[in-house]
């Protein structure tokens, strides 16, 4: 028998944004036997001209040069898939959900395959607004490529893990799956500040939790874990709490005011016959010792991703992740750039279109080595 790994040149991959996803699409980039990093595109002009694996965090000395250098020139990073390969798109899609679009949609039709965490809308591609899968379809058409949209909450951690944890149960009367994390080292000001609102007074909207936002966001999650399990909602409802703050902290990303908001919890549930029979929940501090009889990671820790079925037995998984210097905010985002990065042979392989989490299949690491050694 031939080994197939050495029938073919590795995938040349594009990675678009150097942000909490991209640093880490980079590394599994790199570490990938059937990849290849072929450029990476960046906004910021800081950036350009360095290498990828310094902005990766990759080990000095192992890898930390890779010899790519960052570029804001998106049609030559482009012209380097020749006309193939995989984009990585890892740019922020939350205040650009439009140019965030535009630009997967550029790449597919170019014949690239294209892997994303941005664009909440296309997650679950079934139920997303016709404006938004109409020009995707047509470029996955004129392509001959394919989307996959994920990430972990949304993402695995709210479509492949409990339709897997269900099926472990003999009797399921509630999916919960819950992300529970305090931001005091979450490198994302604005988000946490403006999209979330933490340390806004208790009168401020936050974005995030606009009425209808969460459904937009999380709402297809809810759907496909219906679909997995067959079951028809009769509808999907939104609950909200937020907590201000007992006293003036400070963190990383600097001061929160006494009487400012410091905890923001919501759920989103799909519901039959009254019942929240699907949940995702959020609950979301600035610091861990906010609101304290909200839920909270186990021993602990400064977040985690949970699943909870509620039934015989009653099942519960909780997942911590951790990278960068023992963050589990950098190891949540790492497992969303693996997540989409290992799906990339796959999807060069499949049918035009797009995908979601339910159908890309979790294949099993390629990664299982010896590391070498550090210097």
């Amino acid at each position: 028998m031939v080994d197939c790994n050495v029938c073919h040149s590795p995938i040349p991959v594009v990675v678009w944004g150097t942000g909490n996803v991209g640093r880490a699409a980079i590394r599994a980039v790199h570490a990938h036997p059937d990849l290849a990093l072929a450029a990476v595109i960046v906004a910021s002009e800081s950036k350009v001209g360095c290498d990828a694996g310094r902005l990766a965090d990759l080990p000095v000395g192992v890898a930390g040069d890779l010899g790519v250098r960052a570029t804001r020139d998106v049609d030559a990073a482009l012209a380097s898939l020749g006309g193939g390969g995989a984009l990585v798109y890892a740019a922020s899609g939350e205040l650009r959900p439009d140019e965030a679009v535009a630009d997967i949609v550029r790449a597919l039709a170019a014949g690239a395959v294209v892997v994303s965490t941005s664009v909440y809308a296309l997650y679950d591609h079934h139920s997303a607004p016709p404006e938004v899968r109409d020009p995707v379809e047509q470029a996955c058409a004129a392509g001959r490529s394919a989307l996959f949209v994920s990430g972990i909450d949304p993402g695995w951690g709210n479509d492949l893990l409990p339709v897997l944890v269900s099926g472990l149960g003999a009797r399921v009367e509630q999916i919960r799956c819950q992300e529970i994390f305090d931001y005091s080292t979450y490198d994302a000001e604005d988000s946490v500040r403006y999209l979330v609102g933490m340390g806004q007074p208790m009168d401020y909207e936050p974005p995030m939790v606009g009425a209808g936002v969460p459904t937009m966001v999380w709402g297809g999650q809810i759907r496909l874990i219906a679909r997995a399990l067959g079951v028809r909602l009769d509808e999907i409802r939104e609950v909200v709490d937020r907590q201000p703050l007992t006293e003036q902290v400070t963190t990383a990303l600097g001061d929160f005011g006494e009487g400012m908001q410091g905890a923001l919890r919501f759920e989103v549930q799909g519901v039959v016959d009254g019942r929240a029979l699907i949940v995702i929940e959020h609950v979301t501090r600035i610091v861990a010792d906010v609101a304290p009889d909200w839920p909270a990671p186990p021993a602990g820790g400064d977040g985690a991703h949970r699943v909870v079925i509620e039934g015989r037995p009653r099942i519960e998984i909780n997942v911590e992740a951790t990278d960068e210097d023992g963050n589990r905010s950098a190891g949540g985002n790492a497992t969303a750039a693996d997540r989409i990065v290992n799906a990339i042979p796959w999807l060069r392989d499949a049918e035009p279109g797009l995908y979601d989490g339910l159908e890309v299949p979790l294949t099993p690491s390629v990664y299982l080595r010896t590391p070498p050694p550090m210097p």
